[in-house]
């Protein structure tokens, strides 16, 4: 079970001793976008993932028994993100809690509109990220994610791609970006170009998906989730992003320069020699 994981863990000095290797090995079988990294990012992910195991607490909900097993594979997918950003796991201080459910889960909102009429009504969902507060998952969603990465499908990395853009408190699409980020010279020029481009590729998402729901044409390939906003559009473009590049590369060009620079600062642009 989780808490001798814990336990060995608390025995052996962060980084001294990597996780158990029949634990990383099967999480490597189990999820081939991981395997499919290089040597260097594989190992730097290892370590990650023991140091976000280390750090954070996981909680089975509905008779859920949270192992060993299903710790690692969670933690692996949700370093994902932060594997090549400077300060790491810092960007998921503001939470300590990762509550998970068998499956879906059933949530009731309640809203309250400019006329002041309180609406309130349920939803299905797959996953929540809470401003500084836990993330919920659906085991269901994440143990199939070896599979759904055919269609850029990933639950643990958008609802952490949400922690991402709720870092500086303003949940727009936009995480904070690192300071002369693509060659800008000041933040708010950045970020300025990032929610231009960002925006621009919602808006033609979001036509596509219109397009296939009403009229029939063809749909994207791309989780219509994102059509909701421009802040899911950013979640489900960075699952596609991080679980299937080539898909992902081919539908949404124009992004991968932008996602690459953030992700992946110091590589390569596409095409370059």
């Amino acid at each position: 079970m989780f808490g001798l994981l814990k336990r060995w863990l608390h025995r052996h000095t962060a980084g001294a001793t990597p996780l158990p290797d029949t634990l990383w090995q099967t999480t490597l079988v189990r999820y081939p976008f991981l395997a499919a990294l290089p040597a260097a990012d594989q190992s730097r992910l290892r370590g990650l993932t023991q140091q976000f195991i280390g750090q954070k607490e996981f909680h089975g909900a509905n008779g859920l028994a949270i192992t060993d097993q299903i710790a690692v594979d969670i933690a692996a997918q949700a370093c994902l993100p932060v594997l090549h950003l400077a300060t790491g796991l810092a960007w998921y201080e503001d939470f300590v809690g990762i509550v998970v459910h068998p499956g879906e889960v059933l949530a009731r909102r309640e809203y309250q509109d400019p006329a002041g009429v309180v609406h309130r009504y349920s939803e299905v969902i797959t996953g929540e990220a809470m401003h500084r507060g836990p993330v919920m998952l659906s085991w269901q969603d994440v143990a199939v994610a070896g599979d759904s990465a055919q269609q850029g499908y990933n639950v643990v990395v958008h609802e952490f791609v949400h922690k991402l853009d709720m870092r500086d408190g303003e949940v727009d699409g936009c995480p904070p970006l690192p300071h002369g980020f693509m060659g800008h010279p000041a933040a708010a020029i950045a970020r300025a170009a990032w929610l231009g481009a960002m925006h621009a590729a919602y808006d033609r998402f979001r036509e596509q998906v219109t397009i296939a729901q009403r009229f029939g044409g063809e749909a994207p390939w791309l989780n219509d989730y994102g059509a909701v906003s421009v802040v899911e559009f950013f979640a489900v473009a960075c699952e596609a992003y991080f679980v299937n590049r080539p898909r992902f590369a081919a539908d949404f060009s124009d992004l991968l320069p932008l996602l690459d620079a953030f992700f992946r600062p110091g590589l390569p642009a596409p095409g370059s020699a």
